[in-house]
């Protein structure tokens, strides 16, 4: 039976949710929308949210707000979703692309001030759009203090900060404010340290939690939630329905059984690449012990290029992805990115989502062992 590379996280409570909106007939953005919001500010604390119908009204908007003028630059990542090119165009703006490192697939502040050092002397820089890619977590604190409004794509690292604490016996379960599932260990966490100025959480089919299409755009603080009130009140054809919110509410509500799970499977392909290390130069991006990390993903960089290990692995029935086919490295349109071009040729994504069975994730770990 072939393990695919990617599955979204539906189980029984998500079907449920949605059949319950359509048995209702309110599937138009309405009450659940408003759920949805409520939802995802006990989780993030932010003051003012909109539920939008694509990441991409959630990113027009939030440029928008930030009174972005025709002719001025955007910084962003190489390894950015494609999207972003097609906002940019559309709002006259000119994307100014950034590199990565090829330790860590996310812009950083020394990245972003080599961009700026390139660019027209005469072009000027509005905002920054800082995605978190493969859900590894940016420094965004550094970057801001280059001065220019940063807004956040959490798409792929919601649920980051949440850190999984040992095993506990009966017993030992006290009533603090940690959640415990059904596993018997817990996930402690903290308010997620967000600097940009506004946030877009992406809930489109691959992003970390879905509603089937989708995105959430947001403000941490009074300050900048006046930025997207404006918008208060737009018409239904750009808020989320709410048989798509249905999903995402309950999406939200199972995340730290999801990630509990992400991480037992990265676990074990993290201990399958240490045999791989020892006969091969594939290698995985470097992150230290502190770093956030959700698991969104479990990406290797390969020697080579892609082609040979995809095929081998096909044959094992284990489909495999290229890490950056969606981004616009991915696209072949970053002249001045080598390290993103280099990446985009070389990253692969293995099967990891939290229904994969435990015989196919000892399937997926021996693959790891055996790559050429």
């Amino acid at each position: 039976m072939k393990i695919e590379v990617y599955s979204p996280t539906i189980r029984r409570r998500e079907m449920d949710a949605v059949l319950t909106a359509m048995v209702e007939e309110k599937i138009g953005p309405g009450e659940r929308n408003r759920l949805l919001i409520q939802t995802a500010k006990d989780q993030l604390h932010f003051d003012f949210a909109l539920a939008l119908r694509s990441p991409a009204v959630a990113l027009q908007f939030a440029l928008q707000s930030l009174g972005v003028k025709n002719g001025q630059a955007v910084i962003i990542s190489a390894l950015s979703p494609r999207y972003y090119l097609q906002v940019l165009q559309d709002l006259q703006l000119v994307p100014l692309l950034c590199d990565v490192n090829f330790d860590f697939p996310c812009m950083t502040k020394d990245t972003v001030e080599n961009a700026i050092s390139k660019k027209p002397f005469d072009l000027e820089v509005s905002a920054v759009i800082l995605h978190h890619t493969l859900g590894f977590v940016p420094d965004c604190a550094s970057i801001t203090e280059l001065g220019f409004p940063v807004i956040e794509d959490i798409s792929q690292s919601y649920g980051s900060w949440m850190k999984p604490s040992a095993k506990k016996n009966d017993s030992d379960i006290d009533n603090s404010d940690n959640k415990v599932n059904p596993s018997g260990s817990s996930l402690s966490g903290h308010q997620p340290s967000l600097h940009g100025v506004l946030h877009i959480l992406g809930l489109e089919e691959r992003d970390m939690l879905t509603s089937g299409g989708g995105a959430l755009l947001f403000a941490m603080n009074k300050k900048e939630a006046s930025l997207l009130r404006g918008f208060n009140g737009i018409a239904d054809e750009y808020c989320l329905a709410d048989i798509n919110a249905a999903l995402a509410v309950v999406q939200f509500k199972e995340i730290q059984r999801n990630i509990e799970r992400r991480n037992e499977i990265s676990a074990m392909y993290k201990q399958a690449c240490l045999s791989l290390a020892s006969r091969t130069k594939h290698r995985c991006f470097i992150t230290d012990s502190e770093s956030f990390n959700n698991y969104f993903s479990f990406s290797l960089i390969l020697e080579t290029g892609l082609k040979d290990v995809i095929s081998y692995a096909k044959k094992k029935e284990i489909l495999l992805d290229n890490a950056f086919d969606k981004t616009i490295a991915g696209a072949g349109v970053c002249e001045n990115c080598p390290v993103s071009n280099s990446l985009a040729m070389r990253t692969i994504l293995l099967p990891l989502y939290p229904r994969l069975r435990s015989g196919d994730v000892e399937r997926v770990s021996r693959l790891i062992m055996t790559l050429p």
